[in-house]
């Protein structure tokens, strides 16, 4: 009898990833071994005069042709199915994804469309999502609308070090935002029965590089920023960009999600915070699970003020104000409930989250962090 694949235990993985100072130049070497011959860049109006035009220079200099495919800047449906018109018709093609999350997810949803290859080149580490086989769907007013799959990872991920180091800071800080909740959501999807992101239990494994995840911000974090802020690339950069990309994609997708990343659907109803980086809104869920798990009796108080304490020294600021939003009015903050509480993710705790306390736990999460800042600008 085949078994259900909610009782196995399941795993997803990039079929390859590098990283490092000029991993870029490597790109016509990747498309060679993916036997392609042509690759298709996705790249939006930023990235392409910063770094498309150059590149695709140097892969025709190395024998490898290529197209732009513009991207608009957000990862809708209708975005997706007008590439996937440019990018049809073409022999063997392999699928760029040049930029950040957006760029990327909509690359995935081209190379899904015509069963390509898939290559991703974050230009900025502001997230996960290059190692994963998400894509995350926005509508026009930046709403997210739900989430697609691949049928498999991305092929190849190339993480360029020395690009990743000279992008805003902001976009560094955000990653390490998003990375640190894998720690605690892998952790309530795992003791409380969840499924990942490929429909079945997550191993161990997964919580193991979720937890290396943390580890390593909490190590290299403060050292890191300092060198991103200078444009510098050394092992402490390095050290935080495998941690924000590699450790951080496989342990949400085959270790699971829980509030904090729940809570990024209800803050995207409030129209100031939905224009916070990911990475960012993800930081702020990530506090707000942990107040919930000291709410309820999970967790000491003593790593809630650790875990503040990290965000210090990375001078990441997400209170609701540090987001956009001085204050939540009763209807914003009842719709950032209730929308937060459609999330599948929410059911990845002991158990049903009220309304009530949730609120209460967004609050007293955004209390402590605008107290911290406070001292910080005093």
């Amino acid at each position: 009898m085949k078994p259900d694949m909610r009782s196995l235990r399941v795993a997803g993985f990039p079929g390859r990833y590098i990283q490092g100072p000029g991993a870029l130049e490597t790109l016509a070497e990747v498309a060679q071994d993916l036997s392609a011959a042509l690759l298709l860049v996705v790249c939006d109006d930023t990235v392409e005069s910063l770094l498309g035009a150059g590149l695709r220079e140097r892969l025709a200099a190395s024998g490898m042709p290529s197209r732009r495919l513009r991207f608009g800047g957000e990862c809708t449906r209708a975005e997706i199915d007008a590439l996937t018109q440019q990018a049809s018709g073409h022999v063997r093609p392999a699928v760029l994804a040049l930029g950040g999350g957006k760029a990327i997810d909509t690359a995935k949803g081209v190379a899904k469309a015509i069963s390509a290859p898939l290559v991703i080149a974050p230009t900025i580490a502001s997230n996960d999502s290059a190692t994963s086989r998400l894509i995350v769907l926005y509508d026009d007013e930046h709403r997210l609308l739900g989430v697609d799959l691949l049928a498999r990872n991305p092929d190849v991920v190339l993480v360029d070090s020395l690009h990743i180091a000279r992008a805003p800071l902001r976009f560094f800080r955000a990653g390490m935002g998003d990375a640190l909740s894998k720690r605690f959501e892998a952790a309530q999807c795992m003791a409380n029965g969840g499924l990942n992101f490929h429909g079945g239990r997550p191993p161990a494994t997964a919580g193991a590089l979720a937890d290396r995840c943390y580890a390593v911000i909490e190590a290299h974090g403060a050292s890191a920023t300092a060198a991103v802020a200078l444009g510098q690339v050394d092992e402490s950069v390095e050290a935080v960009i495998e941690a924000t990309v590699l450790l951080s994609g496989i342990g949400f997708e085959s270790g699971g999600l829980s509030l904090a990343h729940a809570l990024v659907r209800g803050l995207s109803t409030v129209p100031r915070l939905a224009t916070s980086l990911h990475g960012e809104a993800v930081a702020f869920g990530t506090v707000t699970q942990i107040v919930l798990e000291c709410l309820t009796g999970q967790r000491a108080g003593r790593e809630l003020d650790q875990h503040l304490d990290l965000l210090d020294r990375i001078g990441l600021r997400v209170s609701l104000e540090s987001l956009g939003q001085a204050r939540l009015g009763p209807p914003e903050l009842d719709s950032l409930v209730a929308t937060t509480l459609q999330a599948p993710y929410t059911a990845h705790f002991p158990q049903r989250i009220e309304p009530a306390l949730l609120a209460q736990a967004v609050l007293e999460a955004d209390a402590r962090l605008r107290a911290r800042e406070a001292r910080h600008t005093s």
